[in-house]
């Protein structure tokens, strides 16, 4: 099922019905419901959605966006958080997206599950920084990796605990509304959870059909690009898991939600470990032109009609 998020025109509309039209326009009739939305805009969603505008494929978290929150900032609230207040709200922003989700029929949630206390600029940034200047085979990137990595597995381990114990949580609502919570892969490697962690949330509910994984592919793309972990290999060790994924491209090394077909990724060697019929959601930047999403959906069909 192929699908387009609303995180391309959130920002450019007041009214949500006007914002469902335009992605309409595209050539799509499934859209995920993204971040970043005001509760103004709802009404105008309902509307389309009631006209039969369009399907929801899924909602991703926060769906509205908090009201406290100014900017489109899917992060405010984390289940990682020191902070008491800020991971109940996350919680009942997050319990509120489910019941949201299922007034349009959304077949999953999307989930960021929080982060670790760790500064960008000294680990990603810093490495993404090396990796742009072709740094990336030199003794210095090789260290600097290493430590990243080892510091991010020793403070781990108190908010892997925090993110499963709120998954747990969620995962009752989740059953009892029938939709499923696809924990998504992240940009950042202080993000919840690194990829080894993501196997092990996985496992730890096997038994629960309500819990999946979310691949982003610009986000493991990025990881693949400072040599934290092979794509494809990734995918291999997912595709158990697999809900869905959020589909842009990336250029080197790490301008992400570029539109298909405009970067470097090879969606022919890594669309085989999706299962068929799973959504696929276009995942935008707002500085994508809507000629060249028209242009590269109509190459997209012709290359993928299977996953179209």
């Amino acid at each position: 099922m192929l699908a387009f998020s609303s995180c391309w025109n959130n920002s450019r509309h007041s009214d949500g019905e006007a914002m469902i039209e335009e992605i309409v326009s595209l050539g799509f009739k499934n859209i995920e419901l993204s971040h970043g939305m005001t509760v103004a805009k709802y009404p105008g969603i309902k509307k389309a959605y009631d006209a039969g505008m369009f399907t929801c494929s899924g909602v991703h978290n926060y769906f509205p966006s908090p009201v406290e929150v100014m900017i489109d900032a899917p992060d405010a609230y984390e289940f990682t958080s020191h902070r008491p207040f800020d991971r109940q709200r996350a919680m009942d922003m997050t319990l509120k997206t489910l019941d949201i989700a299922a007034e349009f029929k959304a077949h999953y949630v999307v989930l960021h599950m929080g982060s670790v206390p760790m500064d960008s600029s000294k680990w990603t940034k810093r490495l993404t920084a090396m990796v742009n200047e072709g740094g990336q085979h030199t003794t210095a990137y090789t260290k600097a990796k290493i430590n990243f990595v080892k510091k991010r597995e020793k403070v781990g381990p108190l908010y892997f605990h925090r993110a499963i114990k709120a998954l747990t949580t969620i995962a009752e609502r989740a059953a009892e509304l029938g939709i499923k919570l696809a924990v998504e892969s992240r940009s950042r490697f202080e993000d919840m959870p690194t990829e080894r962690e993501m196997i092990e949330l996985q496992k730890h509910f096997a038994d629960n059909p309500w819990v999946g994984y979310w691949h982003d592919f610009g986000h493991v793309q990025l990881k693949h690009n400072l040599g934290l972990l092979d794509h494809q290999q990734w995918l291999a060790d997912m595709q158990p898991y697999i809900i869905g994924g959020h589909v842009h491209d990336v250029q080197w090394p790490a301008r992400d939600h570029r539109v298909p077909f405009s970067g470097t990724l090879k969606y022919e060697d890594l669309l085989p470990f999706f299962p068929k019929g799973c959504p696929l959601i276009w995942e935008l930047s707002p500085t994508r032109r809507s000629e060249e999403i028209k242009e590269k959906l109509a190459i997209w069909k012709k290359k993928f009609p299977e996953r179209s």
